[in-house]
Formats: C-alpha cells, sequence, structure tokens
C-alpha cells in the first residue's frame, strides 16, 4: 500500500511513519516539497503521486493561539483539507482526515457519537469543524476520524510539558473539571494506518466520520497524576499535583468541559486496535523515559 502522509513532522505523522515498511509505503512531502498554502501547490502535488490513499496529519493545533489567528488557522485547518479532499476524489483515492473532540460544546453529558450535533466553543474548534464539512463537500471518499488529548514520545505536548514543569516546580496546578481521554499517538496513527488499509482493500466501503481514542476516562489532573505516579521511581524528582476549576485558570480559548467521544462505531467497522488509556500511558512512558537514557 503507498500512501500519501501530510502532517509528518508531526507527533501523530512521526509514528506513522514508524510504521512504514516493504508493504506500506510512506510519502511524507516536506514544507520545501509542498507548500499547503500554495494555489494549485495539494492538487497538482496529489496528482502526480503513486499514492493509493491519504493520511492527512497536518493541522493547526495551537488551541488558545487560534484566537488571535483564525485566518490561518482556517486554512490550514478548513481550506487546505478541502483542497486535499477534493485532489483525492479527482485521483480517485481515499482520504482519511484527522478531525478532534473540540468540534463539541461538551455539554452533553456523555460519551459523544459522530452523529451528534456540533457546536464549538473556539476558533480551533470551528476551523476543525469547517474543514470536516469542506471534506464531505468535496465528495472524496473519505473517513473523518475525530480524536482526543493526544500525545506522545514526540513534540510539544500534555506529557511533555508536565514533565518539563514537574523537574522545575514543586507543586503543578492541573485543571480537574474536564473530562476526556488521553490518547497516544501511537495508537492513532495505528487506527489510521488500518482505517486507509480498509479503505484501499474495499472500495466498497464509503467512509463516514468516526471517532477514535484509547478507551477509558479522566481529567487533566487525572492525567497528570498518572504521569508521575506511573513515571515517578524514574524520575529525580516528584510534584504534587493539585486540582483547580477551569476558572481558576483562564485560557484565551474556552474549551469542552466533557469531550468524551464514543469509539463504538469505528471498533465495530474497523480493524482497530482501542488499548486503555493508563496502559497506553506507561509504554509511551517507557519509550520516551528510555529515548532520554539513551541520549
Amino acid at each position: 500500500m503507498n500512501i500519501l502522509l501530510l502532517g509528518g513532522t508531526g507527533q501523530l505523522g512521526r509514528e506513522c511513519l514508524l510504521r512504514a515498511g516493504p508493504d506500506l509505503r510512506i510519502v511524507a512531502p516536506t514544507r520545501q516539497e509542498l507548500d499547503l498554502a500554495a494555489p494549485g501547490g495539494i492538487e497538482a502535488f496529489v496528482a502526480a503521486q503513486d499514492a493509493d490513499v491519504i493520511v492527512n496529519a497536518a493541522a493547526y493545533t495551537a488551541v488558545d493561539k487560534a484566537e488571535a489567528e483564525r485566518d490561518l488557522a482556517h486554512v490550514l485547518n478548513a481550506e487546505v483539507p478541502g483542497r486535499l479532499a477534493a485532489a483525492a476524489a479527482a485521483k480517485g483515492i481515499p482520504l482519511v482526515h484527522v478531525s478532534t473532540d473540540y468540534v463539541f460544546d461538551g455539554r452533553k453529558g456523555a460519551p459523544y457519537r459522530p452523529d451528534d450535533p456540533v457546536a464549538p466553543l473556539g476558533a480551533y474548534g470551528a476551523s476543525k469543524e469547517a474543514g470536516e464539512r469542506a471534506v464531505r463537500a468535496a465528495g472524496a471518499r473519505a473517513v473523518i476520524l475525530r480524536t482526543a488529548w493526544v500525545y506522545g514520545p514526540f513534540g510539544g505536548n500534555f506529557l511533555a510539558t508536565m514533565l518539563r514543569v514537574g523537574a522545575e516546580r514543586d507543586v503543578l496546578k492541573v485543571v480537574d473539571d474536564q473530562r476526556g481521554t488521553p490518547t497516544t499517538a501511537a495508537d492513532l496513527a495505528a487506527a489510521c494506518l488500518a482505517i486507509a488499509a480498509r479503505l484501499v482493500d474495499e472500495p466498497s466501503e464509503p467512509g463516514g466520520t468516526f471517532h477514535f481514542t484509547n478507551a477509558g476516562e479522566t481529567t487533566w489532573c487525572g492525567f497528570a497524576r498518572a504521569i508521575f505516579e506511573i513515571a515517578g521511581p524514574r524520575l529525580p524528582k516528584v510534584p504534587q499535583v493539585l486540582a483547580i476549576t477551569t476558572a481558576e485558570y483562564p485560557t484565551p480559548a474556552k474549551r469542552p468541559a466533557d469531550s468524551r467521544l464514543d469509539c463504538a462505531a469505528t471498533l465495530a467497522r474497523f480493524p482497530v486496535i482501542q488499548p486503555d488509556w493508563r496502559a497506553a500511558l506507561a509504554a509511551t512512558l517507557d519509550r520516551l523515559l528510555q529515548r532520554t537514557n539513551d541520549a
């Protein structure tokens, strides 16, 4: 299978590339090779590729900065996915497009199903929701895969931030009234590639909108406490993690209070594996701390 991967330098893209092999060839253009904002650049690049499927892991993900950079977020999260889907449709190949739990407002009080109404609270969520609409409007055979709280051993994310500030401070205050599911980039990459393979192997698979996270749920505070509980014996120091409310930690962008995602339809439709979030965290910490020790 030949995959055209956008976003190969991000944490999800890097995990996808680690899975490349003789039977899974992945082309991930650099920014120099493919300028996503250039007129006609996406269309010409896709047309020239020998790809069976496209995986779009590229996105503007700075949730708070998006409030001040709405135009840029819209270009990268809405216009680019729409153009990519149109290029996929023109070439006759399917697309896997990654979206976010932030398309929801978090007021449902239960895990969101793929067909629940969207109501983004901020510019980032709004740009991603617009991207979903653009992908659907392009007429491509596409899977829109919403996920949440993505982290991993590469790049900047909640895990990296906690380990960094935990080494600097004795006490960390972390929001405890936002609920969701931490999701490893490794497990998300495996799900994206499994779905991509199904789209290639079964041309009758129509696609649609689906959800994927690790299993289980917690809060940001619960996530932070689990990080130090699991990694603690291997760290020079372990900070005290105190629970605070969202009101005590104001941010430019509003975030959903409960963005748990119902993944049942995905598990029923595609051959994906959904490890528990704590087990996935332990595996990620093993990788990250081993890499740090080897450096």
